[in-house]
């Protein structure tokens, strides 16, 4: 006896979630194939374009900025650490630790865009011309 009142099918055509998570699947197999040759995966591009800027940011901005806890956001640094592609430091009188880019991750980081812009013009193809898609995107990531 089937007392769930919803048709699979409503899922499998309708649910956003379901499209999303596939979408997102799809997307990251490709980013992190592109920039395997590298040894990075595109979390850990993503996290090393954020620590491109002339000032170390707080862990704390950081992380929220990448929509991320700060559990995970240690969690995802640690490998770009002991690769010496990202740095930290305290500055005086900041009770905060700042994360930073070495010049070895500014190097990789720096080898890595043109991958990333590669695979970045074939996902978009993917998407049409009028498509809202970015905009729609960043809407739903808003708290």
């Amino acid at each position: 006896m089937n007392d769930v009142d919803i048709n699979p099918a409503d899922i499998r055509d309708a649910c956003l979630a379901l499209h999303l998570q596939r979408a997102a699947r799809v997307a990251t197999r490709a980013y992190d194939a592109a920039l395997k040759p590298l040894g990075l995966t595109s979390g850990q591009y993503t996290l090393l374009v954020a620590l491109a800027r002339p000032e170390p940011p707080p862990l704390a901005a950081l992380a929220e900025e990448l929509a991320m806890d700060r559990t995970t956001l240690i969690a995802n640094v640690k490998p770009l650490e002991r690769r010496g592609l990202v740095g930290s430091e305290t500055p005086e009188g900041v009770r905060a630790r700042h994360l930073r880019l070495t010049p070895t991750g500014r190097d990789v980081l720096a080898q890595a865009v043109p991958l990333w812009r590669a695979v970045q013009a074939r996902m978009r193809l993917k998407l049409t011309a009028a498509d809202t898609t970015y905009t729609d995107l960043r809407a739903l990531a808003r708290p």
